[in-house]
């Protein structure tokens, strides 16, 4: 193929200027004149005067935590220009381990979406450490760091580092051998617990929740990502790093989405979407789609592959409508044209799941008195984990006095105080731990989901026991999904039968079902915009100050279970 009558958008040189560009296999081989390059069987595409720029770069994303496939997930972002993505597929891999990870980095390499797989230190993330289907070791890692899709240990998170991990230790020693860097989750990390975490030989980061904190990890010499995902807004507070407080440093700035939904990028776009408001917030458009592109590139080591359009990289590129209100109107990814308008031109089939993929959920149903709450006196005071209002998924101390009825301290929904449950569907426990949960607002009902990570196992939010069993059987029974129940009834469902966390349905009914379930949420009072992702999140640890996994209530910050009723009154 030969792309004609473009304006080269050269992120490496910051010019725009006129020329085409020549494809062979698949890959880029000459930019300018390509004239040489043109025989009887060349493809000429005409780009009718528009730019050409590189394909789009997420730089940190848990593709799974959208609940689509690969295949479902490439349908949803291509069109926008994102063709590649740096992903540690930690959700599969702790489902299904190796065989998972390789089944979803095969269905990328049949289709338009790279994945650059970065290993994750180990899995799962939580601490103390959680019951999952696979745990990801450093005897995987010799063998999956050798992988082509390899890019780096992904996520490693600071406290793994703080208490010197022994397994995280052997991962990233493993990578220095390889020669591969590390990939960091460091948030609200400042001062000299950042000076030892980098001391460590962490490259980058993406968990900066001020621009202050932006900054503070590129003074210590860190290529810092900026988050923008359907939940966590954080790029009008950290692009400030790149237009106000260290402007000269934007190439060491990059873009991510961390976790999206359907829903959300239906409606705003992807990466596409942070080129736009970057240029909104004062970046110039040169400089935005560097940083969607040969920033990110850069960053994790891999713009001899991706990130530029220059010979012998890959042939993503995008025509867009200009650079400044950057409009995708076609996409060539691996060097064929497989987008245009904003839909697939290109039909993707899944590839056929196996029953490794396919039966995962071994917990056995719950009853109602399965996840009650007992105490022997009138009254107990408990700690619920509160939901910050300031900051997306926090989960800061609340204490309240709950009464005790027949032996049970019942949820009390004029105080919004529900009940929150993690039950282990590996079938390897019996392990389903009831706390509190404050912030939600849900007056009546549950709602449940197997999707959750850094463990998926079920976690569930009730203001009733008897709604919650329902909605926790409801998943087990279908293998894997999501559900919103009251007064016995699944009001909404979600079928996730992929590794019980994704879903082979197309992007548009996906976002259908997440407007259902969120819908279904807040008729019941639930006062968060985003409920189910809100709630999926409870049991990641590295999150403060509290979280809740199968093994119990989490105290973030001291590492430890608690027990979340305080003392009996």
């Amino acid at each position: 193929m030969a792309i004609t009558n473009g304006k080269l958008i050269n992120v490496a040189s910051a010019e725009i200027y006129p020329a085409d560009v020549a494809i062979k296999d698949g890959h880029i081989v000459a930019i300018g004149d390509v004239s040489h390059c043109i025989g009887p069987d060349t493809v000429i595409h005409d780009a009718q005067g528009r730019y050409l720029a590189p394909g789009l770069i997420d730089g940190h994303l848990h593709v799974e935590c959208s609940k689509l496939s690969v295949t479902s997930f490439a349908k949803l972002v291509v069109p926008l220009g994102t063709t590649s993505i740096v992903s540690g597929l930690d959700q599969i891999l702790v489902v299904a381990g190796l065989d998972g990870s390789r089944h979803f980095l095969d269905e990328a390499n049949a289709g338009p979406l790279t994945i650059h797989w970065g290993a994750p230190c180990k899995t799962p993330y939580t601490m103390p450490r959680s019951t999952v289907g696979h745990y990801f070791s450093p005897a995987d890692h010799r063998v999956a760091q050798e992988w082509p899709e390899c890019v780096g240990v992904w996520e490693t998170v600071r406290e793994f580092i703080q208490e010197e991990d022994e397994d995280v230790l052997e991962a990233l020693e493993i990578a220095q051998k390889n020669k591969l860097p590390v990939f960091g989750c460091a948030p609200m990390c400042r001062g000299h617990k950042l000076a030892s975490y980098v001391s460590a030989g962490v490259r980058l980061d993406h968990e900066s929740y001020t621009v202050e904190e932006t900054l503070e990890k590129l003074r210590n010499g860190m290529f810092v990502v900026v988050r923008e995902s359907s939940i966590s807004h954080f790029l009008k507070e950290n692009i400030q790093v790149a237009t106000k407080l260290a402007p000269k440093a934007s190439h060491r700035v990059s873009f991510c989405t961390d976790d999206v939904v359907a829903t959300d990028v239906l409606r705003r776009g992807h990466v596409d979407n942070m080129v736009r408001m970057a240029i909104a917030e004062g970046v110039s458009p040169i400089e935005a789609i560097q940083m969607a592109t040969i920033n990110s590139a850069v960053a994790y080591r891999i713009d001899h592959k991706v990130g530029l359009i220059a010979p012998g990289r890959q042939a993503d590129i995008l025509l867009v409508d200009s650079p400044e209100s950057f409009r995708v109107e076609e996409v060539v990814a691996k060097g064929e044209l497989v987008a245009r308008g904003g839909k697939m031109v290109k039909t993707l089939v899944p590839p056929h799941r196996p029953a490794f993929l396919t039966d995962t959920v071994k917990a056995k149903p719950v009853s109602a008195a399965d996840l009650e709450v007992r105490s022997d006196t009138g009254a107990v005071k408990v700690l619920a984990m509160n939901m910050s209002l300031d900051v997306p998924f926090v989960r800061n101390r609340r204490d309240a006095v709950l009464k005790v009825r027949e032996g049970i301290v019942a949820p009390d929904v004029t105080q919004d105080i529900l009940y929150v449950t993690v039950v282990e569907r590996y079938g390897k426990t019996t392990n389903r731990p009831v706390a509190f949960v404050s912030g939600f607002g849900l007056k009546r009902g549950a709602m449940a989901t197997s999707t959750a990570p850094d463990d998926n196992n079920i976690v569930c939010i009730g203001a009733n026991t008897a709604d919650m069993a329902v909605a926790i059987n409801w998943i087990i029974e279908k293998g894997g999904g999501q559900a919103f129940v009251e007064d016995g009834k699944v009001v909404v469902g979600l079928e996730l039968p992929i590794g019980g966390i994704v879903s082979d349905i197309e992007p548009e009914e996906m976002a259908v079902k997440e407007d259902a379930l969120d819908a279904a949420a807040r008729a019941a009072g639930c006062t968060l915009d985003w409920p189910f992702m809100n709630m999926f999140v409870l049991s990641i640890t590295a999150i403060p100050e509290y979280a809740i996994t199968d093994i119990g209530a989490i105290d973030c910050v001291g590492l430890k279970a608690f027990d979340p009723v305080l003392e009996k009154i």
